[in-house]
């Protein structure tokens, strides 16, 4: 996997939590760089502990799933991204003004869940660098999720939904990217197109 398609999925994953991230934003009077901070390490630490444990839990697995673990990433990356998809169109959720570990964990955990099966994704593919990739994702997430935060607190709901629509698409993208690519079609195409 490459930096550009770990970055573009790094995003993709972190789209999901930045949602949740201007939520809290929107639900802060004054906002602090701590609230920032705060939303930005239980995301980004939680969305790169998920992955790294659905890496080990892949492993297990590999030699039993190996003729068909592109179909596997395929279906997980598709099923996440069109969960975010439809979330996106979705009702607008409330959202709690709290920042204590009670109010945050079950937030970070929630938005991380999809992290753990890709995780398992990553251990089905040969060039993943899963402390690389596992790095990039936490800090991509901490990033958009305090950004989000002051988007929220700035700008309103109206980010939320897009921000989980492009999340959604990019996972169905990168699920289709892994299973043409195992079936040799992008090979083809390229050789033809090229």
């Amino acid at each position: 996997m490459t930096l550009i398609e770990l970055f573009i999925l790094a995003v993709g994953l972190s789209m999901d939590a930045m949602a949740v991230a201007i939520c809290k934003g929107l639900s802060v009077q004054k906002l602090k760089l701590r609230h920032a901070v705060t939303v930005g390490l239980y995301f980004g630490g939680f969305q790169a502990a998920m992955p790294l444990i659905g890496y080990f839990l892949g492993r297990q697995f590999q030699t039993y799933i190996e003729r068909f673990d592109h179909w596997i990433a395929f279906v997980l990356l598709g099923l996440i991204g069109a969960n975010m998809i439809k979330e996106s169109f979705g009702d607008a959720e409330e959202c709690d003004c709290s920042f204590c570990p009670k109010a945050m964990l079950p937030m970070a955990v929630a938005t991380s869940i999809d992290a753990l099966a890709v995780g398992v994704t990553f251990a089905l593919l040969p060039s993943v660098n899963i402390t690389a990739a596992v790095s990039f994702i936490g800090v991509i997430t901490f990033t958009l999720s305090a950004v989000g935060v002051y988007i929220g607190h700035l700008f309103g709901a109206k980010f939320k939904s897009k921000a989980e629509l492009t999340g959604g698409i990019v996972l169905i993208l990168m699920g289709c990217k892994i299973l043409l690519e195992h079936l040799g079609v992008l090979e083809r195409f390229f050789a033809l197109f090229g």
